[in-house]
C-alpha cells in the first residue's frame, strides 16, 4: 500500500481493480458485491469453511491512484470507472490518447478516433466490448467511428503481448476491451447482501444455496452529466440496476451533442484562403443510444442477454470534408449474450459463453459537385452484418509435482458479410470499394499457466485459426489508367475465394522480486491474414482522400515479438516500465504511390494546374522492424493539509522501419510527460505537462513533418457520499477539467488529414455524476 514518510500515517487505501479480459485463466474475485460466478466456489469434498468473522471497516479507496496490473504477463493499462468520467473523452481514442504506447487515430475528434497502440492500428487492434466485438466499420477506414461510447463504460483494458491470441490474431498491437452491466454477472449490490446472512464467508456465498435465498427487490439509478467549453458540448446518461430473486436487469441511455470545435490557430497548413473563424469547419458531432439487458443468476453462474442501440451523425474535417459538407450517418444494433457456470466438478472449475450478432450500416452523405447545393446526397454506405460467437473452458489446477498448471480452453467463430455500394455510376469496375465480400473465420486456442512457486509462474499458449475470404475485384488494376480514355485498361470482375491457416503461440515469465517488484519477459509468434479490405479495394475513399487498390495476392503476415517488464503496484512508488522489439515478415501497409487519382482515372504526380482529388494507396507488403519502449511512475511524496501530494510522470517511443531503413509511416511521435497531484478521501487535484516532440521520421512518399506540442491539462474533482433522504442520491462526484491549457496548435502525426485538422484548443469541462 502506498505510504507517507510518516510511520503513523496508516496506509493509502487503493482502489480495488479487477482484469478479467487478459486471460481466460481469471482468477477468483473475493468481493463480497460481485456474483457468486466470480468468487470462491466449494470444491468438492471439501471441509466447511469456518464462521465468517467480523471484518473491520476499511478506509475508502482514494481515486486517483495509477493502477498497475503485475499478475499478467504483458503490459495491462486499465483505466476504471472514476477516471472514464473525469477524464470525458467522447471516443476511446481521445479517451487513451494519452496513455504511454496508446494514442488515437483523431479523423474526426471528438466523432472518430481509434485507439492506436505501439503504432499499429485498424487490422492489428481489436475492440472488444463484454467481450465481443465492437463490430462497426473503424477498421475500414479512419473516418469511422468506433460503436463503444465512454459514457456506457464502466472500465476500459489495454491488452497487449500473448493474452491478444484469446481475441484473434488481427490483434497482434493489442486489444481495447470495454465492460459495462448491459449484461449483469450480478445481482445490485443492495439484492445481493442475503448472501452474507448464512453466517458464511463473504468470499464464498456459493455454500448457501441460491435457491434458498430470498433476496429483497433492489433498484439502482446513476447519471452521468457533462458541458464542455470548447465545442459548446452537453452529454448526459443515465444507467439503471435493478435485481430480484434471481434475476438481474439493466438499462440505460445516453446522448452527446457539440458543434464545431475551437482552435487556436489556422488549421490548413497549404491552404492560406479559406475562412475559418477560430473553429475547425465541419466538425461537429452528435451521438445517442441505449441499451437494455437481463441475467439469470443460479447457483454457480450466470446467464444473460441485452440488446444495444448506437446512432451517431458527424461532419469529417478538412478541406475535402468542408468543401463537400461530408458527414456521416451511422446506426448499429447489436444483440449479445453471455454467461458463466461453474460446476461441482473435479476436473472442470469454470464454463464460459459469449454471442453477439451485429447490424452495422453508414452513410456518407455529401455534395457531389461544391458548387451546386442541390447534389447533396448518399456518396457511398457501408453495411457490416456479423455473427460473433466464443466458448471457454477452465479446468481445475493440477499438480504436476514440478509446477500448478491451470489450462483454460477455447473455441472461437465468426461470420461477417461487408458491403460498400455507391449510387455514383454503379456500372463502373471500381464502383463499391471492396462491395461485396464475405469474412469466416473458426479459431481454437489453448493457455497453459504454470505455477512453479509463489513468485515464479509461467505461461504457454496458442491458437490456430481457419480464415476463408470470398470477394470480387477486377482480374488486374495497374497504377495508371485512365477508364474514360481506355475502358480496358482494368480487367473484368473476378471473383476470388482465398483460405488462409494463420498459427500462433507464446510463452512467458513472471517472477516476484523483492521490495514489491514483478518482472515478465515475454516471446509471441503471430500469423495474421489479410483483411478483406486489403484484398478486394479498387476504388475511391474520399473521406481519408485515398484511393485504395487492393491486392488479391497478399500472403500471410508473420510478428515475432519479445517483451519484457517490470512493475511495482503498492507502496508509495508504483510504477510500470516495457521495452519490446517485433519483426514482421511480410507487414501490410497502405503504400501512398504518389499518383493522384479521380473515380475513373489514376495519373502520375499532382499536376499543381489541374490537382485531382485522391491520393493512390496500394496495399503492399514489406518486411519490417517495431522497437519501442513504455513508462510511467507515481510517487507519494508526503502528507499536505490532510491528503497526499505527490509526482507522477510518464514515457513512449515507437520505432518502426523497414528493412531498408526507410519509415513506416504515420507513426506516434517521441512523449514524455511530468505532473504533480493532492489527493485525500475526497479530493483529487492535479496538473499534468506532456510533450510531444516533433515527429520527422515519415515515409519518402505522401506524408509530411509533424511540429511537436505541449499539453497542458489540469483537473479537480470531489466525491462523497450523501445522505439520501436529502434528495435521493447516495454518492455524489463533480468535477472541472482543463484541456490544452496553453492553447498550442497540436497535430496528431498518425492522421491521414493531420496538415488541415487541428486538435481542439483551450477548453474546460464540468461534469457530475449522481448514484441513487
Amino acid at each position: 500500500m502506498a505510504q507517507d514518510a510518516t510511520p503513523a500515517r496508516p496506509a493509502t487505501q487503493l482502489p480495488e481493480i479487477t482484469v478479467t479480459a487478459p486471460s481466460p485463466i481469471q482468477r477468483r474475485n473475493t468481493t463480497p458485491s460481485r456474483t457468486p460466478s466470480r468468487v470462491a466456489r466449494a470444491a468438492p469434498n471439501r471441509e466447511p469453511a469456518p464462521p465468517a468473522q467480523p471484518v473491520p471497516a476499511a478506509t475508502a479507496p482514494q481515486q486517483g491512484v495509477l493502477p498497475i496490473v503485475t499478475d499478467q504477463f504483458a503490459t495491462v493499462t486499465v483505466v476504471p470507472n472514476e477516471e472514464i468520467r473525469r477524464s470525458g473523452g467522447a471516443t476511446l481514442g481521445d479517451l487513451l490518447s494519452s496513455k504511454p504506447g496508446i494514442t488515437g487515430s483523431s479523423f474526426a475528434p471528438g466523432a472518430s478516433s481509434r485507439p492506436i497502440i505501439r503504432g499499429l492500428d485498424v487490422n492489428r487492434v481489436g475492440i472488444v466490448e463484454n467481450g465481443i466485438g465492437s463490430n462497426g466499420a473503424s477498421d475500414l477506414g479512419e473516418d469511422h467511428f468506433v460503436p463503444i461510447d465512454p459514457l456506457a463504460t464502466n472500465q476500459i483494458e489495454v491488452i497487449r503481448g500473448p493474452a491478444t491470441m484469446r481475441y484473434g490474431s488481427s490483434a497482434i498491437g493489442g486489444v481495447v476491451s470495454a465492460s459495462n452491466n448491459r449484461i449483469p454477472d450480478a445481482l445490485p449490490s443492495c439484492a445481493a447482501a442475503p448472501f452474507q446472512s448464512y453466517g458464511l464467508p463473504a468470499k464464498d456465498p456459493l455454500k448457501a444455496p441460491l435457491a434458498n435465498v430470498q433476496s429483497p427487490s433492489c433498484v439502482t439509478v446513476e447519471t452521468r452529466t457533462a458541458v464542455s467549453s470548447v465545442d459548446r458540448g452537453v452529454e448526459g446518461g443515465i444507467l439503471l440496476d435493478a435485481g430480484a430473486g434471481n434475476f438481474a436487469v439493466h438499462a440505460d441511455a445516453y446522448g452527446r451533442k457539440g458543434s464545431d470545435y475551437s482552435i487556436p490557430g489556422y488549421p490548413y497548413l497549404f491552404d492560406q484562403t479559406r475562412p475559418v473563424n477560430g473553429r475547425q469547419p465541419n466538425s461537429a458531432s452528435q451521438a445517442a443510444g441505449g441499451s437494455i439487458g437481463g441475467s439469470y443468476i443460479f447457483d454457480g453462474g450466470f446467464v444473460g442477454a441485452a440488446i444495444t442501440q448506437n446512432d451517431t451523425i458527424y461532419r469529417i474535417p478538412g478541406i475535402d470534408g468542408a468543401d463537400h459538407q461530408t458527414r456521416i450517418d451511422a446506426r448499429q444494433t447489436k444483440i449479445t449474450a453471455k454467461g458463466e457456470y461453474r460446476p461441482d466438478a473435479a476436473a472442470i472449475e469454470a464454463i464460459r459463453f459469449w454471442a453477439g450478432a451485429t447490424d452495422y450500416k453508414h452513410n456518407e452523405i455529401g455534395l457531389a459537385d461544391i458548387a451546386d447545393p442541390t447534389t447533396l446526397g448518399v456518396r457511398q454506405s457501408f453495411t457490416n452484418k456479423e455473427q460473433e460467437g466464443r466458448v471457454e473452458m477452465q479446468l481445475m489446477p493440477f499438480n504436476a509435482r514440478f509446477a500448478t498448471v491451470t489450462t483454460a480452453l477455447g473455441l472461437q467463430a465468426s461470420h461477417q458479410e461487408l458491403t460498400a455500394p455507391s449510387p455514383d455510376d454503379p456500372t463502373s469496375p471500381l464502383n463499391g470499394l471492396f462491395d461485396p465480400n464475405k469474412n469466416t473465420k473458426v479459431a481454437g486456442y489453448v493457455f497453459n499457466e504454470l505455477k512453479f512457486t509463489d513468485t515464479t509462474k509461467a505461461q504457454i499458449a496458442g491458437r490456430i485459426e481457419r480464415v476463408n475470404l470470398t470477394g470480387t475485384t477486377p482480374a488486374f488494376i495497374p497504377e495508371l489508367f485512365d477508364l474514360a480514355a481506355n475502358p480496358g485498361d482494368i480487367g473484368p470482375p473476378t471473383a476470388r475465394n482465398l483460405s488462409f491457416t494463420p498459427k500462433s503461440g507464446s510463452i512467458g515469465l513472471i517472477q516476484n522480486l523483492p521490495a514489491g517488484l514483478v518482472a515478465s519477459i515475454t516471446g509471441q509468434y503471430v500469423e495474421r491474414a489479410p483483411k478483406p479490405a486489403e484484398l478486394f479495394s479498387r476504388g475511391g475513399h474520399d473521406a481519408t482522400v485515398t484511393f485504395d487498390i487492393g491486392n488479391p495476392n497478399l500472403g500471410i503476415e508473420t510478428a515475432k515479438s519479445v517483451e519484457i517488464g517490470l512493475r511495482r503496484a503498492t507502496g508509495p512508488l508504483r510504477f510500470e516500465a516495457t521495452a519490446f522489439y517485433t519483426q514482421f515478415s511480410g507487414f501490410i501497409y497502405r503504400r501512398l504511390t504518389g499518383n493522384t487519382c479521380e473515380d475513373v482515372a489514376c495519373v502520375g504526380p499532382a499536376d499543381p494546374a489541374s490537382p485531382l482529388e485522391l491520393n493512390q494507396a496500394i496495399y503492399s507488403q514489406r518486411d519490417a522492424t517495431f522497437r519501442g519502449a513504455e513508462f510511467q511512475s507515481q510517487l507519494d511524496v508526503g502528507q499536505f493539509h490532510g491528503g497526499i501530494w505527490g509526482i507522477e510522470s510518464q514515457f513512449d517511443v515507437v520505432r518502426a522501419t523497414f528493412s531498408d531503413g526507410s519509415n513506416v509511416p504515420r507513426i506516434p511521435p517521441v512523449r514524455a510527460g511530468v505532473g504533480v497531484f493532492w489527493r485525500d478521501a475526497n479530493w483529487l487535484a492535479r496538473i499534468n505537462y506532456l510533450h510531444a516532440f516533433a515527429q520527422n521520421h515519415i515515409a519518402v512518399i505522401g506524408e509530411t513533418p509533424t511540429a511537436g506540442y505541449n499539453l497542458l491539462k489540469a483537473e479537480i474533482s470531489y466525491k462523497t457520499k450523501l445522505d439520501a433522504s436529502w434528495f435521493g442520491a447516495r454518492e455524489m462526484m463533480v468535477g472541472l477539467v482543463g484541456n490544452n491549457l496553453l492553447n498550442e496548435n497540436m497535430r496528431n502525426s498518425v492522421s491521414y488529414n493531420k496538415d488541415e485538422v487541428l486538435m481542439p484548443g483551450i477548453g474546460v469541462r464540468a461534469f457530475a455524476n449522481l448514484k441513487f
